[in-house]
């Protein structure tokens, strides 16, 4: 996304519609993400809160949300996160998952992004580990994701 995604939501939540807008926004830099149709709910530093409605396009056979696009909400909500939080000098790509699948998923999801260590500046890449956790309407954990970002200094 750009390089202050945190400043680009602020700005664009004030506005009727906002965050609709912003949604649209990430989509069209990140275009798979459109697969889920994502709702950012929330963007600030150290934590993002994101949504996707229950429909058939995010089923399975069995009439549940789709793992994989639990993924792909646990993914984009971590990577907007770490986006907004990263010092300007740093930037960050995932390196792996690790979900667990808790329960059938049904109903509109919820997502919510947390590193799990301070995220800092620094001369050298290190690991940040980011958990996701995905709860029902009910709010009852369907799904936990562990997502393990490289974090790194920006190339001069």
């Amino acid at each position: 996304m750009a390089a202050n995604v945190l400043s680009l939501y602020r700005r664009i939540t004030r506005w009727p519609a906002g965050h609709w807008l912003f949604s649209r926004a990430v989509c069209f830099k990140a275009p798979y993400f459109a697969s889920i149709t994502p709702s950012i709910e929330t963007l600030e530093a150290n934590r993002c809160v994101a949504t996707i409605r229950h429909r058939r396009k995010v089923s399975n056979h069995l009439g549940t949300v789709h793992a994989i696009a639990l993924c792909n909400l646990a993914e984009l909500s971590a990577g907007l996160m770490t986006d907004a939080s990263l010092p300007p000098s740093m930037r960050w790509i995932p390196k792996g998952m690790t979900v667990e699948y808790l329960k059938k998923a049904v109903g509109t999801m919820h997502a919510t992004a947390l590193p799990l260590q301070p995220i800092v500046a620094a001369d050298e890449g290190y690991d940040l580990p980011v958990e996701v956790t995905v709860v029902d309407p009910g709010g009852e954990p369907v799904f936990r994701a562990r997502i393990a970002m490289w974090v790194s200094p920006r190339r001069a």
